[in-house]
């Protein structure tokens, strides 16, 4: 087809019409994500990211943060994290991310949080604030394990939302408003394939949505537990304070490990509904009255 036959063509409305789907088209295309790396991708879809070479099981990871509106990610040593914060603030728009990386040649991490919490404002900033700054308490013990750090992060996370400084709502993830003007264009029969994605993509975010949802789901022992394990996170954030002197108290440093380590073992159980909830609470409700017994001092 000649010039200016395509002239002609795009001068007539249905031209126009074609060249307008087509712009939607690509426009849509572009901010669902046809550009984005493996990083972006799995923030606009998923809830926890590892690199190449990282020590996680993903699908654990995801299973224990659930549908909290947080997104973790475990890079390459050394990684560039508020580059990487830039590149997520899009997909993982509407979740507080927390994103870290092993130092080259030593222990613990490099962390970064990075809230793309809706509000706006200087109330909004002073919450986002506080939430970058709670979020990665307590990780670098579980530096060479990062399901345990996750743990503690999901931890950190749900005491940011007790406190209201991160809003109770849980993640849902759906086709964006691009693929639903794909849709309706779709059925005007030009973009009659792009209708296809988009109901496909719209099944599986609402099966997903669903599934999150059921695993959610808990019944009211389990939310007193739940509320224990608020109780028991707080202690074992003021015992971490008090970590970095350990070193001149030797007796204060044994004792915080044994606690870690039995809350590490009881977080496991409870992410793996392992034991009655009676014992569970027992546990629990001992491991704070040590944690209380080694803030006092005695």
């Amino acid at each position: 087809m000649s010039a200016s036959r395509l002239t002609t063509f795009f001068r007539t409305p249905f031209g126009l019409a074609v060249a307008a789907l087509v712009v939607l088209a690509g426009w849509s295309l572009w901010t669902a994500g046809i550009a984005d790396n493996d990083l972006q991708r799995t923030a606009r879809s998923g809830s926890v990211y590892a690199a190449a070479g990282v020590d996680l099981d993903t699908e654990a990871a995801a299973e224990i943060i659930g549908n909290r509106r947080l997104f973790v990610a475990f890079l390459e040593p050394d990684a560039d994290l508020s580059r990487a914060c830039s590149q997520v603030s899009g997909p993982a728009r509407g979740t507080l991310a927390l994103l870290v990386s092993r130092k080259e040649g030593g222990d613990g991490y490099n962390s970064y949080g990075c809230s793309q919490l809706p509000g706006e404002g200087t109330e909004a900033f002073g919450r986002a604030f506080v939430a970058e700054s709670m979020i990665r308490r307590g990780i670098n013990v579980f530096a060479d394990r990062p399901l345990e750090a996750l743990k503690v992060t999901v931890v950190n996370y749900d005491m940011l939302v007790k406190a209201g400084t991160v809003p109770d709502h849980a993640r849902t993830i759906s086709p964006s408003l691009p693929r639903y003007l794909i849709a309706l264009a779709a059925v005007t029969a030009v973009l009659a394939g792009s209708a296809f994605a988009y109901l496909g993509a719209r099944r599986a975010g609402k099966l997903a949505g669903q599934r999150a949802q059921s695993r959610a789901a808990a019944s009211d022992a389990q939310s007193s537990l739940n509320v224990k394990a608020a109780v028991l996170a707080k202690h074992i954030l003021d015992l971490d304070r008090r970590y970095e002197g350990a070193a001149r108290h030797r007796g204060f440093g044994a004792q915080y490990r044994a606690i870690v380590a039995d809350y590490t073992d009881l977080v496991d159980e409870l992410a793996e509904e392992k034991g009655s909830v009676d014992d569970l609470a027992t546990r629990m409700e001992d491991l704070i009255s040590r944690c209380r017994e080694l803030n006092s001092g005695r």
